[in-house]
């Protein structure tokens, strides 16, 4: 027996947004039901000794620490600035002020 049905193809098709014949109707409908299918046998796994996770891989950031060091000169944080004047960075104007 089918859990899905047209209908429900249809109205997560709406919900999508998407205008579909009736033939990727159909299709879908069959596709749909497989993929619940397999979610069932998935549910049917016993997973109780299996600890929740975020991840299927142990991951682990590394972070260096932080560090006071030397600042940048500004020629060399000028270098690869589309545009500058030799002492600043210039950049297109994207927010009107009024002026008092």
């Amino acid at each position: 027996m089918s859990k899905i049905t047209l209908q429900d193809v249809e109205y997560v098709a709406g919900l999508a947004q998407l205008e579909l014949d009736q033939a990727a109707k159909e299709r879908l409908v069959h596709e749909m039901d497989e993929i619940l299918a397999y979610m069932d046998k998935l549910n049917a796994l016993d997973t109780s000794w299996v600890e929740p996770m975020m991840h299927a891989l142990d991951l682990t950031n590394v972070f260096r620490g932080d560090e006071v060091g030397d600042s940048l000169p500004r020629e060399a944080a000028l270098a690869n600035a589309p545009l500058h004047d030799g002492e600043y960075f210039l950049v297109p104007k994207i927010l009107e002020t009024e002026e008092p």
